[in-house]
């Protein structure tokens, strides 16, 4: 699956690999299908390149850099992104931001953080996938979707209110950090008056 012979188009949401460890190929694969712009951070370079897919742009130190020279020939045309030890998310941010992006795949975020995307989330359509979970964000007020039979999580303020109406009938509920929920074939609508994230299982 080589990007570079497709000219890329920011109206796809790029794919931001922060690491790739409890992340498998098969999870990341549907998400490179229409080849998006793909950055990943130095932690996870060795297993992106073991699953044998182009990469457009590394963040690492200059340490990283020096030692990964190869990369610009072998992943030609590849970018590298200067960044120190734990800034590969801001400036990979930015710098979808500047190359105006409209949205992201963020792999290998710690759900648990979401809390530090609030403000991120507001300029762009962001989406984690963590594990075998994937989670997109409601940025308050209402929302509705289809779903299977399947247990989906909340994320939210601890203790945020957030109802919950299907089939099932209608429950409004405190979140505490993460709640998991069983919800029946059809529509369920959510809604809550701040932000929150559902999250679904990518691979059963």
């Amino acid at each position: 699956m080589s990007s570079h012979h497709f000219v890329k188009e920011q109206q796809e949401p790029a794919v931001f690999i922060l690491e790739a460890v409890g992340i498998s190929f098969e999870t990341v694969a549907p998400l490179l299908e229409w080849s998006p712009t793909l950055l990943v951070a130095q932690e996870a370079v060795e297993v992106v390149l073991s699953w044998g897919i182009k990469i457009d742009v590394v963040l690492g130190t200059l340490e990283f850099q020096r030692d990964q020279l190869h990369l610009l020939e072998e992943q030609y045309p590849l970018r590298f992104l200067t960044v120190s030890t734990g800034s590969a998310l801001e400036e990979g941010i930015h710098y979808l931001l500047a190359s105006q992006h409209k949205g992201v795949h963020l792999v290998g975020f710690d759900h648990q953080k979401h809390q530090e995307l609030e403000e991120k989330i507001l300029h762009l359509d962001l989406t984690l996938v963590d594990e075998d979970w994937k989670y997109y964000p409601v940025k308050g007020g209402k929302f509705s979707k289809w779903f299977a039979p399947s247990e989906i999580r909340l994320l939210a303020s601890e203790n945020q209110p957030v109802e919950v109406s299907n089939a099932n009938g209608s429950l409004l509920f405190p979140v505490c950090c993460l709640t998991q929920l069983e919800v029946p074939e059809g529509i369920s609508t959510f809604s809550s008056s701040g932000i929150f994230w559902i999250g679904e299982r990518v691979r059963v």
